[in-house]
């Protein structure tokens, strides 16, 4: 009888031998389903045999960000002279051989770094340790693709990324799966459906043992996407690339590797993506790089102004964007969001300075809050 990861490579090479359209796009959306189901059974065997593991990083701070590169791009060197931590730094591969973390102080907020083991291809199959490295990924707010301008292979690192589950530059589908006891699968879809047809939908989720549920499409999906779903693993991280090294490679080298970079993002629909050009060892562009990580997390200052006092201007919150001042009031104390009477709010936010706020109002950036309580 065939193993499993031989019955995934048969699946793929099927896959590979079909040409994709309206004909044949359930076939292929069955065996992409048979694929995925397949890789998680086997990940879910290897972690009760204790080999699904990955390194255990305590997160800090207020956000974290994780270096992912291929070895030797400058990841060390970079966390070393961002937050001064100790990573060791040498001019041969795999110098970090555990994820070394460091913490950014930038605008008030303490950003984790996380310096990654390098990423060789086919990591996410085990390589180099590439699965405990991979894991580490997943817990991060915001992914930086170190890259060095002779060889930016963003795709490899993108490629390896996907297959342990990560999402980046992207948001999770638009989709409502809700299972009954009886009547089948019926799918409903809001907007046209050009990726996929009904018939597709419902082979798919069967794979996953799904024989009675309402399906839901507020988007046009593709089965990758359904599929990603019904797995329930997946996770969506932001990504910021950075050319590292530009002091070893002349205009047109770093020229062409801009433009692959550029294209790489066009490719995924992403027109405008800002490239931050980096000399770790001298110092180039640190300062950009500091304050694009701080808005590629999507942090916000929040000051607080006690009941009759003045505004705390030299202590702000640091908050995630879209934080309400429930949100708040859960950092500050367990009991603020049970004794909370009104909030009152001077900034952006608020349409005259002064206005009274319940507890699901979202704050913006540099908002002066007070909290009113029983």
């Amino acid at each position: 009888m065939p193993s499993k990861q031989d019955l995934i490579k048969e699946l793929e090479e099927e896959i590979r031998r079909t040409d994709y359209n309206k004909a044949t796009q359930h076939h292929i959306g069955k065996l992409k389903a048979k694929i995925a189901k397949l890789k998680q059974e086997i990940a879910l065997a290897q972690e009760k045999k204790g080999g699904g593991g990955g390194y255990h990083i305590k997160k800090s701070g207020h956000a974290t960000v994780a270096l992912v590169g291929l070895p030797s791009v400058g990841k060390s060197t970079l966390l070393n002279v961002l937050t001064g931590a100790r990573s060791e730094v040498a001019d041969y591969q795999f110098t970090t051989l555990n994820v070394v973390p460091g913490v950014l102080h930038h605008r008030h907020a303490k950003i984790q770094l996380l310096d990654l083991p390098g990423i060789i291809k086919d990591a996410s199959k085990g390589r180099g340790r590439g699965k405990e490295v991979l894991a580490a990924v997943r817990n991060a707010d915001l992914i930086l693709y170190i890259l060095e301008p002779f060889n930016p292979a963003i795709e490899v690192l993108e490629r390896e990324l996907y297959e342990v589950g990560i999402r980046s530059d992207a948001q999770p589908p638009d989709v409502k799966i809700t299972k009954t006891d009886r009547g089948g699968i019926v799918v409903n879809w809001t907007k046209p459906l050009t990726k996929l047809d009904e018939k597709t939908v419902v082979s798919i989720l069967k794979e996953y043992g799904v024989v009675n549920a309402n399906v839901v499409l507020r988007e046009d999906v593709s089965d990758d996407q359904l599929i990603d779903v019904l797995a329930g693993n997946r996770v969506y991280i932001p990504t910021l690339p950075l050319l590292n090294k530009i002091d070893l490679a002349d205009e047109e080298v770093i020229k062409r590797a801009k433009k692959k970079i550029i294209e790489f993002y066009k490719k995924k629909g992403i027109k405008e993506k800002n490239l931050l050009l980096v000399s770790a060892k001298r110092g180039t562009g640190l300062e950009e790089l500091k304050d694009t990580i701080y808005k590629g997390l999507n942090l916000i200052n929040i000051y607080l102004k006690p009941v009759g006092g003045k505004a705390d201007l030299k202590e702000p919150l640091v908050v995630k964007y879209g934080a309400t001042v429930g949100t708040v009031c859960d950092l500050l104390h367990r009991d603020f969001r049970k004794r909370y009477r009104y909030g009152v709010v001077i900034g952006k936010s608020v349409k005259f300075p002064g206005q009274m706020v319940g507890l699901d109002h979202k704050l913006e950036d540099n908002d002066i809050l007070t909290i009113v309580t029983h």
